[in-house]
């Protein structure tokens, strides 16, 4: 029996969800005809069409503690999409995956600014830098993934999705306080076997799949897939007539598995995954009048240069962005993951290379004015990885200790280019040069940006079963962080005369207040950490089990890559370094299977504190209203999930999920204002954004915000869904008819660093439908996504100048097509 590389099995027909953990360890498999998954006990003697009709819980197995069992039986919260739910569903990436998954927030309005949060923790909303880490482990094939964009890409050739909720560490490469995502992709297989799909829709939506897999030799197997999406844009420039926020993705993998030996497998593989769409445009939502003059405010700066935004109903869906838009974004990489049994256990050494190449065109004053007129960040990473892990058991013990080294190396080469609207929009209308329109035309910061990374632990997990139903689960983390970083931003004028950091003629002055110079290089943040957690779990009967856990981790301090305040021509430099956060964890939980295991119910509570969250800040003393990330003081999430699944018949089965989220950040007195309570000289009382305001005051550089919302946190989530089929023949084919349906609902959310009222995203239900006919290696069905065509926003921002302008992305409108697919 050889070993394969993940430790978790989603059997085709299970329910969308289930209770349990993954985690990268090895699991027995066999090779069936036509399958290519992990066995269980008794599985060989059961057909195809046994596993599409199995109960979700009751098939899935794991291997976390270096022994089969089923995921009932291992106390940590996880939920699992298998290949099945993936296809059916369209949850091609990580943004489609949050739709079926309450406690996953996956936001986006580029690549880069990306940020994926469990539970509402991992990287909070405006907190793009490359200085720091993110707090959701991402893993493609026990690979960590340092950089978010990933989570833009499609699958490819995915077998199952595994979101792991909570702090992990002990037991992963690289530690994580939110939890983490493990992606696996199909194994070579020894069995000659392939599949395609098509999937056509509206919009002009074309996506094509394609996999084969077979022997090459009595030893050796080889696996090739390939995916390609594409989509017409949701929002239409009338400055260029194009269809903008398109689609335009093309996915390639390949792996090699090689037996060696009877105790030794090795499988080699690499992917390259490009997108190029027109992208990435953000529209005008509204306008919140600010403490500003009112001449420094939207309404008076476009009509003093004559402009309309061409429509205020986002949900028309018009732009007139007048700059160059571009999402490029490029991964790949190459991995070799080594197998060897040894003794009473496995020894896996995963190492690997990927590279990350970000080339980004933005209009970042979001109107079809010419006030900035580039604004790019390209970017290249290469990052490497190696992981040796032992897994082994004991007579009544089982254990996994593991050594993790990433490098990491990331050169951002910027440019913000001002255009001959700037003067008029970013200086006070006071100064005389803000209606030179020379003055900022041309005004161009050229920004290098440069991160080293090191990060390199050892890590382990030992689980002792005190009796046949008592097990504690001890496990330690010790970690040390090396990063040393640059930040250079030189600011020419039109004729390339450099503009002073300080002093100089009013003119550069002026400059100043559009773009500031800076510079500081080779900062450096070095420690070491030490992460603990403990769990005891208690199985009183064969379908329940009760499980506590206590977690103390950290998510690693960093630098501000992103720009510090500059004083008086003088850079604050004690300001680049970012302390790391501190986290304790407490988790109860209860797994259930009842109704002759027809039927799953597992539940669990949480209560996250973190000291030192890493977060965009203001500082009074430096007198400067520009927002940096440092540290807040402290934050509390905690929360009830409960993930509820029935089968009664092989006809029928249904879920529904929840998640409560209560989230505030108990201290942070020093929070930038929200653009309520920014600039002018009378700030309104009573803003749920900040401090209440005193009519005739001063407005308030920094804002306590003590007790308000985190951003991105819905107060409640929840996702559900059902399927009845029916046995029909069909053009000679035996098979069945089916018809789905699932949906999603999340409740208002915050979309600011700091609360606005300008700036909440109401709650929406998003609805979808399919219905079709399958066989066991045929399927066809139509499928309709937002069938109500609910408006709504992915997210909400306020824009660069604090003019009062709130720009936002809609979510995709009503989508429906057609989907074909054929296994051999």
């Amino acid at each position: 029996m050889r070993r394969s590389s993940l430790s978790l099995l989603l059997l085709l027909g299970a329910s969308p969800f289930a209770a349990g953990v993954a985690v990268a360890q090895e699991v027995p498999t066999v090779t069936a005809p036509d399958t290519n998954v992990p066995s269980i006990p008794g599985e060989q003697d059961r057909t195809p069409e046994d596993v599409q009709r199995s109960s979700a819980a009751s098939d899935i197995v794991v291997t976390a503690r270096r022994r089969e069992e089923q995921v009932q039986d291992v106390p940590i919260p996880i939920s699992v999409v298998g290949v099945k739910e993936l296809d059916s569903t369209g949850s091609f990436n990580v943004q489609r995956l949050q739709q079926l998954q309450p406690a996953l927030q996956f936001y986006s309005s580029n690549p880069r600014n990306s940020s994926i949060n469990i539970r509402g923790l991992g990287a909070p909303l405006g907190l793009t830098n490359d200085g720091i880490d993110q707090g959701v482990g991402v893993y493609i094939d026990q690979v960590y993934f340092s950089r978010v964009a990933v989570a833009t890409l499609d699958f490819l050739d995915v077998q199952q999705v595994e979101t792991l909720r909570g702090p992990q560490g002990t037991l992963y490469g690289k530690n994580t306080v939110a939890g983490a995502i493990s992606i696996t992709s199909k194994a070579p297989s020894f069995n000659f076997e392939g599949r395609t799909e098509v999937t056509l829709g509206n919009l002009a939506f074309k996506q094509a799949k394609a996999s084969v897999s077979g022997p090459l030799g009595d030893t050796v197997a080889v696996r090739l897939g390939l995916s390609t999406t594409s989509r017409k844009g949701t929002i239409f420039n009338v400055a260029s007539g194009n269809y903008v926020n398109e689609q335009d993705n093309i996915g390639l993998r390949g792996a090699l598995l090689w037996h060696a030996s009877d105790s030794l497998s090795l499988t080699l593989s690499g992917d390259y995954n490009r997108q190029d769409p027109e992208c990435c445009a953000q529209i005008y939502v509204r306008y919140g009048p600010t403490q500003r003059a009112a001449n420094r405010q939207y309404p008076a700066l476009t009509a003093a240069l004559g402009y309309t935004v061409p429509s205020t109903n986002p949900f028309d869906r018009l732009t007139d962005v007048d700059a160059d838009l571009n999402a490029l974004n490029v991964l790949g990489g190459v991995s070799l993951r080594g197998e060897l049994t040894l003794g009473s256990g496995t020894l896996t050494s995963v190492t690997a290379w990927r590279f990350w190449d970000w080339g980004p065109a933005n209009d970042r004053d979001f109107t079809g004015l010419p006030i900035t007129t580039r604004s790019q960040n390209p970017t290249r990473q290469d990052q490497f990885t190696q992981e040796f892990r032992y897994a082994g058991e004991g007579n009544g013990f089982d254990y996994v200790v593991g050594v993790f080294g990433f490098y990491q190396k990331i050169h951002t080469t910027g440019i913000q280019e001002q255009g001959s609207a700037a003067s008029r929009w970013l200086l006070a209308p006071s100064n005389p040069l803000s209606n030179d329109p020379t003055v900022l035309d041309g005004l161009t910061a050229s920004n290098d940006i440069l991160l080293k990374n090191f990060s390199g632990a050892i890590f382990g997990k030992f689980n002792w079963d005190v009796t046949d139903s008592i097990t504690l689960s001890p496990g330690i983390r010790v970690n040390y962080d090396d990063k040393v970083g640059s930040y250079v931003s030189i600011v020419r004028d039109a004729q390339g005369n450099l503009v002073p950091y300080s002093g100089g003629t009013a003119r550069q002055a002026a400059q100043r207040e559009a773009i500031q110079p800076q510079a500081f290089e080779d900062e450096a943040y070095r420690a070491w950490n030490l992460t603990y957690d403990l769990t005891a779990s208690y199985k009183p009967s064969r379908d329940i089990l009760l499980y506590a856990t206590y977690a103390h981790t950290f998510k690693s301090g960093g630098l501000n890559l992103n720009g510090v305040p500059v004083v008086n021509g003088v850079v604050q430099t004690d300001l680049a370094q970012i302390d790391p956060e501190k986290v304790d964890h407490f988790e109860l939980g209860v797994k259930s299977q009842f109704w002759e295991r027809k039927a799953t119910l597992n539940v669990s509570g949480y209560w996250t504190i973190i000291k030192d969250y890493q977060a965009i800040v203001n500082n009074s003393s430096t007198s400067t209203l520009r927002g940096y990330l440092a540290n807040a003081g402290e934050v509390r999430v905690r929360g009830v999930e409960a993930d509820f699944s029935i089968r009664p018949t092989e006809r029928f089965n249904a879920y529904v999920n929840g998640a409560y989220t209560d989230h505030e950040y108990v201290e942070f007195k020093n929070a930038p204002c929200p653009p309520e309570l920014s600039g002018g000289t009378a700030a309104p009382v009573g803003s749920p954004g900040g401090t209440p305001g005193v009519p005739g005051q001063l407005s308030p550089v920094v804002c306590d915000i003590s007790g308000q919302w985190l951003p991105g946190i819905s107060n409640w989530a929840f996702s559900y869904g059902a399927e009845y089929n029916v046995p029909a023949k069909l053009l000679g084919l035996d098979g069945e008819f089916y018809l789905a349906g699932d949906a999603n609902y999340r409740s208002k959310f915050s979309s600011n660093a700091s609360r606005s009222i300008y700036t909440d995203v109401e709650g929406y239900t998003l609805a979808n439908f399919r219905l079709g006919f399958r066989t066991d290696d045929f399927n066809v069905f139509g499928w309709v996504r937002n069938a109500f065509d609910e408006e709504y926003f992915e997210l909400l921002a306020t824009t660069p100048g604090n003019t009062g302008l709130v720009a936002g992305n809609p979510g995709d409108p009503r989508t429906y097509g057609l989907t074909i697919s054929k296994a051999f």
